[in-house]
């Protein structure tokens, strides 16, 4: 399944349920209809025995529709500040990018190779300290905002294979859609359960004089029946619709569990990871437990179940192990994991301080030629992918990658990134770089300390140095994150042209960062390539300016693959205002439907295959058209190079 149809079925997943759960709301908006009924004759003084009454129907919907709306959205103001604020509610603590730990730099090396080979933005990292056990969860509205965060257990507990087949099984959850769809369903579940908790509420209410001032006054004594009856049923009704609504959740939660795990193999192509994680789970006495009963609302978040289920497993967020062992793996014993006396996974020696022992075998070179295999593949990781991410950030200079993970030294790096070759314009650029207070004392020495080691890096080791340094940006305060996007527009601008690679920066900081501060997706708006042709041809008309043949015959390539409006494209150079042109193009398509987005990305790829080379400005420009979008794309394997053959 590609990215496209992952995330369009985790729409069409989001439409069920919504209808699921209209459907437990008018069955909760009938049910206390019928309690209003009976309240209603109680307090008359004859007896209606009217069964429809539209005033009363209105009324009683109004208050259900109230309690449920204003339940749910509140929940979800809690999340709407990202997946960081979700790990912070469960006693979540971010690893710094840039620690000395062992354990967490192993940690942080596994997400990192993982988001590189995707091409999802690096997510913010976090441990669960006081959580022995074996856990994990991936949370967020976007894969701008998202977070993978572990246990100290895990940390501690698993092997490095283990470690990457769990890492990988949440980034299935952020690439399929599962995170913001997750969000959604435990909101409007926490909606339904507050008309229960209103139900508490009346029938706490009774206590005290109320009820003993009734006794002397029969009106007051029915009315004292009648409160308590409506109390009841408004807690029975909510508690009803919110164990129905757990069972649904749980249920779309443990299918979810199976393609996750399914999906962590296929991305590691290494079994043994995960099932070696899940044997372990069953083996240590704690096993997957939490402490905190905090996370008991997002249970169905975490690789495995959290808590104790209730109701004979109908409340199970996750399948049994067995199951899920023997769904990789058939040939399954029965026999899990035996923790020795002594078990401190954490405190061995890693080579280079924590990294992935040893290079990968068998890890190919990035091809020179990019593939509409490469937009197939799109929101999915292949094996070669994480073995050419852990060779590309091997040969990334050790300082680089030691300033991408520190908050002070991140944006000297990324301006370093920027600097022009002619000497009048770099000095130009180091006068704007020293104006910026707000970050930090002297940027203009840590860039010149940094700079020299940037003559060892590769062209396409630059837009994953920007992609490891977005943790480290995101720990800015606002100001000093506002002060660095304006300095980053300046230098992309100091020389009066934008290239590619200044595009891609400027483009994958400024959506990360304002997605990550104001987690949000993009509405859909445009279903209809006819609205949106002249967008798509600005942006195949920028691909097929960097091809090195002929522009009008690149961008005809593109354009043939959009035969219902291949009339309406037309090549037209970018000119001086080519950069905002662009900009606004992408800012539009992002509103536009997944079939639009994919066929866009499919037309951009047959324009840079024209030619028959990649370079690495199209390769920077075609990953910002991408990211722009929000969609992932992961490095290129000899696969592609074999595809395109």
């Amino acid at each position: 399944m590609d990215f496209f149809e992952a995330q369009a079925r985790a729409k069409k997943r989001t439409s069920r349920l919504v209808v699921l759960f209209i459907l437990a709301v008018l069955g909760t908006i009938l049910a206390s209809y019928a309690v209003a009924l009976f309240a209603a004759n109680q307090t008359a003084e004859y007896y209606d025995d009217t069964l429809w009454r539209p005033a009363l129907f209105g009324g009683v919907s109004a208050f259900v529709l109230l309690i449920v709306g204003l339940g749910s959205l509140s929940k979800w103001a809690q999340f709407s500040h990202g997946g960081s604020a979700v790990a912070r509610s469960v006693g979540g603590k971010q690893v710094d990018p840039n620690t000395t730990d062992l354990a967490e730099r192993r940690l942080l090396n596994v997400v990192e190779e993982m988001a590189i080979a995707s091409g999802v933005p690096m997510p913010a990292v976090f441990i669960l300290p006081d959580e022995p056990g074996i856990n994990a969860f991936a949370a967020g509205l976007t894969t701008s905002d998202a977070v993978v965060a572990v246990t100290r257990g895990t940390m501690e507990k698993l092997t490095r294979d283990e470690l990457q087949g769990v890492v990988a099984h949440e980034f299935s959850h952020i690439l399929n859609g599962d995170m913001r769809l997750n969000l959604r369903i435990t909101a409007i579940i926490f909606g339904i359960l507050v008309l229960g908790l209103a139900g508490r509420a009346v029938l706490w209410s009774l206590h005290g004089t109320r009820v003993r001032s009734s006794r002397n006054d029969k009106n007051g004594g029915n009315v004292a029946i009648v409160i308590l009856v409506v109390g009841l049923s408004l807690m029975i009704i909510g508690y009803i619709g919110y164990f129905f609504g757990r069972m649904i959740q749980s249920a779309v939660s443990r299918q979810r569990e199976f393609l996750a795990d399914a999906s962590a193999v296929q991305f590691t192509r290494n079994p043994a990871g995960i099932t070696g994680a899940l044997k372990k789970i069953s083996g240590y006495a704690l096993g997957s437990s939490l402490q905190t009963s905090k996370a008991a609302s997002i249970g169905h978040f975490f690789f495995s179940q959290a808590f104790r289920s209730s109701f004979g497993g109908l409340w199970a967020t996750h399948p049994p192990l067995v199951e899920r062992i023997r769904a990789i793996d058939p040939q399954f014993d029965g026999k899990f994991f035996q923790p020795p006396e002594v078990v401190d996974v954490a405190k061995k020696s890693f080579v280079s301080a924590g990294l992935h022992p040893g290079k990968p075998k068998n890890a190919a070179p990035l091809p020179p030629v990019l593939t509409a295999a490469l937009i197939a593949n799109a929101g999915t990781v292949a094996p070669q992918n994480v073995a050419n991410a852990q060779t590309l950030l091997e040969s990334i200079p050790a300082e680089l990658r030691d300033a991408a993970h520190s908050s002070a030294d991140a944006p000297a790096l990324v301006f370093a990134l920027l600097l022009d070759s002619n000497p009048t314009v770099r000095q130009h650029q180091l006068d704007l770089v020293a104006t910026q207070s707000a970050l930090g004392p002297d940027p203009v020495r840590t860039l010149s300390r940094l700079e020299p080691h940037l003559g060892s890096t590769r062209a396409e080791h630059r837009l994953p140095l920007v992609q490891l340094a977005l943790p480290a940006l995101r720990q800015l305060s606002a100001d000093a994150q506002k002060s660095f996007l304006q300095t980053v527009d300046a230098l992309v601008k100091a020389d009066n042209r934008v290239s590619t690679f200044e595009f891609a920066v400027d483009k994958l900081l400024a959506r990360s960062l304002r997605l990550a501060n104001k987690p949000t997706s993009d509405v859909v708006e445009i279903y209809s390539f006819n609205a949106v042709a002249a967008e798509i041809s600005t942006v195949l008309s920028a691909l097929a300016e960097e091809s090195s043949g002929a522009p009008e015959q690149s961008f005809a390539s593109g354009a043939a693959q959009l035969r219902l409006i291949e009339s309406q494209l037309r090549f037209t150079p970018l000119g001086s205002d080519g950069s905002a042109r662009l900009d606004a193009a992408l800012d539009r398509l992002a509103t536009a439907s997944l079939p639009i987005k994919q066929r866009t990305l499919t037309a951009a790829a047959a324009v840079v295959n024209a030619d028959g080379h990649l370079s690495a400005s199209e390769l920077e420009l075609i990953r910002a058209f991408a990211a722009a979008l929000d969609v992932p794309l992961p490095l290129l394997t000899a696969d592609d190079t074999a595809a395109s053959g």
